[in-house]
Parts: structure tokens; sequence; C-alpha cells
């Protein structure tokens, strides 16, 4: 028997994401985040949503751009601390020893160590309530070579991404594989 709960953000699971971009003093930032997804496919498209309170916010609106460094586990600790701490207040880059690099593409920094990037520009915003939802046309990738197979697709046990769980408040690794999509499925086609 299922139990109603009172709605809430307790959806499983949410990505860690580690949202870049400059301040209006060309500052390096950087901010995690869980609430974000593909939105569009043609053209490929990235939202984030980000309270109007957060330093990231302001800097987004005035550049019209940010990235998306999705951190493998090793950095599990950087990563948190990139969503404790504000940028208004700290170099978050200085303090976790990780370093920014300048999209070449887009006005808005990636985390150098992070192996696997999405450079955005904003396409649209839409005020929901609390958050914006920054919907950005996916403008360009950046992978390590580490983690492309012989096609060049980059492999998920090699970027070795990791969740968050906001019902726990904790971060998972990932885990088996369970079947290929499209075909586990294929014996109710039948």
């Amino acid at each position: 028997m299922k139990k109603s709960l009172k709605p809430n953000t307790i959806a499983m699971p949410t990505p860690v994401w580690c949202v870049g971009s400059y301040d209006k003093d060309d500052k390096p930032n950087v901010m995690t985040i869980a609430w974000g997804g593909i939105c569009n496919s043609a053209p490929p498209m990235l939202t984030i949503s980000l309270r109007k309170a957060t330093y990231t916010y302001g800097s987004i609106m005035e550049r019209g751009a940010y990235t998306v460094s999705i951190p493998s586990v090793e950095h599990a600790a950087e990563a948190d601390y990139f969503g404790m701490a504000s940028g208004k207040d700290a170099d978050k880059f200085a303090v976790s020893g990780l370093n920014p690099v300048r999209s070449d593409v887009v006005d808005a920094p990636y985390v150098d160590e992070f192996p696997f990037v999405f450079e955005c520009k904003v396409a649209q915003t839409i005020e929901l309530g609390l958050h914006t939802q920054f919907v950005g046309e996916i403008v360009g990738i950046k992978a390590d070579e580490s983690i492309l197979d012989e096609k060049g697709k980059p492999m998920i046990n090699k970027v070795n991404p990791f969740i968050y769980d906001h019902s726990s408040l904790d971060y998972l690794a990932l885990g088996d594989v369970l079947g290929r999509g499209f075909k586990i499925g294929k014996k109710f086609m039948e």
C-alpha cells in the first residue's frame, strides 16, 4: 500500500553538476546544483534551476552563459564544498585547489579536473517561484580523452559521476549495469 506524502523536491536521483560562471569582475566561480537536466534534443539544450539569492544567478544573468562540469567520485568533497560556500565570500577554486579554465565558446569557466563539461549559452529564463530555470543551448562539450570509447563517445564508467539523494542528503556512486536501453523491455513488445 502506498502512503501519500506532502509535495516536495525528493525526486530520485538528482545529478551532481558544478555550474561555472564569471562574476562582474571576471572572477571565476563554481556552484554545485542538483536541479537540472537535458530538456531538448534539437537544438541540444540543458537546463539548470537556481535561486535568485545565489551569487551564480547574477553572474549568469549578466553574462548569458554557463558551463556544467560533471565531477567524478574522486572529487565528491570538492563538489560538496562548491555547493556550500558562496562565490561572493570565497574563491572556491583557490580553496579547493582545482583549476578554472576559460571556455573558448561561452563566457564562463569550467573545472579542469572534472572529465566532462557542457558549455551553454542562455536561450531562455523561466521564473518558477523560488527558482529561475535557465535553459541553455549546448554549444560545446569538452571531454577528457581518457573517458572516450573507440568511437569518441563518453563512457559513464570512465566519467564515474555520482548522484545526490535529496531525501537522505547523501551522495551515491552509480551501480551495476542492469541492461541496455531499448532492449531489456523488448519482451513486452512481442
